[in-house]
C-alpha cells in the first residue's frame, strides 16, 4: 500500500497553502510533518483525508488516482488536537461509531472495540462518558476511534498539543510501539523539532507551504539541506554566525577566530554562515577546539529544568541550552564556549556545505 502526492498544489484567493509538493508514504511507515503554525501541515492532511481538493496535481493510493474521490469514499481516519468525541455516547459507543456507519456486525463490533481499547489502555473507562475522562483517556478514545477502523491512512493533526508533558511523552511511545506492528501509513503533524525526534521514522518540513527536505528523520535532523531546514529543525533555532574563511583561519570578528580544523580545511576562502546548535553552546570548556567568547547576558529563561540562556556582544546573538538552572543578571559579562567540530557550514546562498559528526545531544 502506498500513498502518492504528484505537484499537488492548492491555491485559496490567490495564496498558495500547498505548493509543488511530491512525496511517497509507504505502508507500514510512521511520518511526520514538521512545521511552524500555517506552514501547510494541516492543508497537506486535508488533500489526503479528500476534505479538501488541490488546485492542481495528483493523489495516488496504491496508484490509482483518487484526487476527486470523497472523504466518505476513503478509507481513512483523522486524529485532532482537539478531543473530538461524542460527550452523549459511551466511550464504547464512540469507539465503535465508525464501525457501525459501516455496517460491522455487532460481534465483530465488540471484538474490535474491545482489542483496540485493550491496546490503548481505556477498557475499563469504556461504560463512561467522555466528560468524566481525563485529557489523555479522552485522547486515546478519539484515537481508539481512529484505529478501531482499520483505515489504510491515518492522520494525526498535532494530537497531544492540548495534554501534560508526562502525558505526551507516554503516549508517544505507545504511539511509536503502536505502529510497528501496523501496515497503516500514519502521518503525524508538529510544530515541535523534540517531537519529530522522539517519534522517529520520517520527517518532512513543510515552510510555506513548500517541502523543504525529507527523508528518515536523523537523517533530516543531521543533515539539513540548508538554514531553513536547520532552523526549523531545532529548538531553539540553531544559531547562525556570518564568518570568513582565509587561508589558515575563520574569523567572526576582532575578538573570535580560529584556525581551520581538518574538517573546515577544505573550505574554499569566503564568505560563509557558520551553524552552531543552542545544546553544543556551554558556559565550561569541554573539548580541546573550544573557542571561548565573551558575551553579556540578555534574558535567561528558566523551564522546569532547562535555561534558554539569550546572550549577545557587539557582533551577533546567540542562545545557549543549558541543562539545569542558570540564573544571571540582566547586561552581565559572562565566557561561553563554542565547539568548532560542532559548526554546520552553509554558503551564502544558504546550502549546506559541512555537517558536523552526528552526536548524541543533537
Amino acid at each position: 500500500m502506498s500513498l502518492t502526492l504528484e505537484q499537488v498544489s492548492k491555491v485559496v484567493d490567490g495564496e498558495y497553502h500547498i505548493s509543488d509538493v511530491n512525496l511517497t508514504f509507504e505502508a507500514g511507515s510512521f511520518n511526520v510533518l514538521l512545521g511552524r503554525t500555517l506552514a501547510g501541515k494541516t492543508s497537506l492532511m486535508r488533500l489526503i483525508a479528500g476534505l479538501d481538493k488541490p488546485t492542481s496535481g495528483r493523489i495516488l493510493v496504491n496508484g490509482v488516482d483518487v484526487t476527486g474521490v470523497s472523504v466518505r469514499e476513503r478509507n481513512i481516519s483523522m486524529v485532532y488536537q482537539q478531543f473530538i468525541n461524542y460527550p452523549n455516547l459511551t466511550v464504547f459507543e464512540n469507539v465503535a461509531s465508525p464501525l457501525r456507519l459501516a455496517g460491522t456486525p455487532e460481534k465483530e463490533i465488540i471484538e474490535r472495540v474491545h482489542a483496540t481499547a485493550d491496546m490503548l489502555r481505556i477498557t475499563e473507562h469504556l461504560k463512561k462518558h467522555p466528560l468524566e475522562l481525563s485529557g489523555g483517556q479522552q485522547q486515546r478514545t478519539a484515537m481508539a476511534r481512529a484505529l478501531v477502523k482499520d483505515a489504510e491512512i491515518i492522520l494525526f493533526d498535532e494530537p497531544l498539543v492540548n495534554l501534560d508533558y508526562k502525558l505526551r511523552e507516554e503516549l508517544r511511545q505507545e504511539m511509536r510501539e503502536l505502529f510497528k506492528t501496523r501496515h497503516t501509513i500514519a502521518i503525524y503533524a508538529t510544530t515541535e523539532p523534540n517531537e519529530a525526534l522522539a517519534l522517529g521514522g520520517t520527517t518532512t518540513i513543510l515552510h510555506e507551504g513548500k517541502v523543504i527536505q525529507s527523508g528518515p528523520t536523523a537523517e533530516v535532523y543531521h543533515t539539513p539541506d540548508c538554514v531553513t531546514s536547520a532552523t526549523l529543525f531545532s529548538e531553539p533555532p540553531i544559531n547562525l554566525l556570518k564568518g570568513d574563511v582565509t587561508e589558515s583561519e575563520v574569523t567572526f570578528d576582532q575578538s573570535a577566530h580560529f584556525p581551520l580544523n581538518q574538517s573546515l580545511s577544505k573550505l574554499e576562502k569566503g564568505s560563509y554562515k557558520f551553524g552552531i546548535r543552542p545544546s553544543h553552546l556551554s558556559l565550561l570548556p569541554k573539548n580541546d577546539d573550544d573557542v571561548e567568547l565573551t558575551v553579556q547576558v540578555e534574558v535567561a529563561e528558566i523551564s522546569g529544568s532547562e535555561t534558554f540562556l539569550h546572550v549577545r556582544n557587539a557582533h551577533f546573538e546567540l542562545v545557549l541550552h543549558l541543562a539545569g538552572v542558570h540564573s544571571y543578571e540582566v547586561d552581565e559579562a559572562i565566557k561561553i564556549y563554542i565547539p568548532i567540530h560542532k559548526f554546520y557550514v552553509f554558503g551564502m546562498d544558504e546550502k549546506l556545505i559541512h555537517a558536523p559528526i552526528n552526536d548524541v545531544r543533537g
